[in-house]
């Protein structure tokens, strides 16, 4: 369900988002959602702690690892096989 939102803004601040939003060619109201949806995206998804103990947590484990020149040389090897398309 769609919820309403309503804020108010000094003038001046209203006719900077009217600006802008008529630059793209858009509705106000269009250019807001767009902002706010810009914003959600850059707030991390996750708590900062919680990243740092997933780093943790795998850092406690031992992988086996190539060397990388051989490593590299069979992801270049990959990239002309027909088998993974």
């Amino acid at each position: 369900m769609a919820k309403r939102l309503q804020i108010s803004l000094p003038d001046r601040e209203y006719r900077e988002i009217q600006r802008a939003a008529r630059a793209r060619r858009m509705s106000v109201t269009e250019w807001v959602r767009q902002a706010l949806d810009l914003a959600l995206r850059r707030e991390p998804s996750k708590s900062l702690g919680k990243k740092l103990e997933a780093i943790r947590t795998a850092a406690r484990y031992e992988f086996p690892v190539s060397d990388i020149e051989e490593l590299q040389g069979e992801i270049e090897m990959g990239y002309g096989s027909s088998d993974l398309v």
